[in-house]
């Protein structure tokens, strides 16, 4: 499993494309969504600044960015041209390919949100606490296995041409309603309302939690374990329904 692991890596910092979606453009959206915002500029109903509140947004996005986009399709185009039935001759068992698919998106996802922290903290004055930005950059990084989960679930569930679209849609849908791009206080209550129980809210708000001095709160974290769950149960058995078909 760690020989996947390392070709997975290298296959992933060799793709140009995928390296700057996941690990420049979220720093570079956020820059340009706080724009001349400062430390005084609040977010309502948050507590936090807009620089402050968007780095853990965009931190979060380029890290499901990493995950969700790097998995889903690899898995899918792996599948159609015969890879992953030639790993399935080998004495690599099911778990481990999924776990060094999930294990190499993981590693890709870290720079993404440190490079956010850093220009952050460079060029919008964002100041935290050690334990803090410790404290955000292990929740973010672990929040982010419950979209590498998903990803694997979607690279399964869909054909090489069909990946992409299902995946953007998913991608764009999670971000966007969760809240990552644009505080959810700008949204009508009705949509405010179902966003409160989409993972990706749930994920930012960790970061925020621990932005004010706090803990995550309980139900955030227990329905990131929920979805966690039911993604992970879904790509376990979209996996074995694969298998028989091979």
């Amino acid at each position: 499993m760690n020989s996947l692991i390392k070709l997975e890596l290298t296959r992933a910092f060799r793709n140009r494309k995928f390296l700057f979606f996941s690990v420049i453009y979220p720093s570079v959206l956020f820059l340009l969504i706080a724009g001349q915002a400062d430390t005084t500029t609040m977010v309502d109903g948050t507590g936090l600044s807009l620089p402050a509140f968007m780095m853990v947004s965009m931190a979060s996005f380029g890290a499901l960015t990493a995950v969700l986009m790097g998995n889903s399709e690899r898995i899918a185009k792996e599948r159609e041209n015969g890879w992953v039935r030639q790993l399935r001759l080998t004495t690599l068992p099911g778990r481990g390919y999924v776990l060094a698919k999930t294990a190499s998106a993981a590693v890709v996802s870290l720079p993404s949100i440190v490079i956010v922290f850093v220009v952050a903290a460079a060029f919008k004055d964002v100041r935290l606490d050690a334990w803090q930005w410790l404290a955000l950059t292990g929740s973010i990084w672990a929040g982010s296995l419950v979209f590498a989960a998903l990803g694997v679930a979607i690279g399964y569930l869909a054909s090489g041409d069909a990946v992409r679209p299902i995946t953007m849609i998913t991608y764009f849908g999670l971000s966007i309603l969760g809240g990552l791009w644009i505080p959810m206080t700008g949204f009508p209550q009705w949509l405010q309302n179902i966003a409160e129980w989409l993972p990706t809210h749930a994920y930012a708000a960790l970061g925020q939690a621990i932005e004010l001095g706090g803990a995550p709160d309980a139900k955030d974290v227990a329905l990131l374990v929920a979805y966690f769950l039911i993604f992970a149960g879904g790509a376990a058995w979209l996996y074995r329904k694969d298998t028989l078909k091979a």
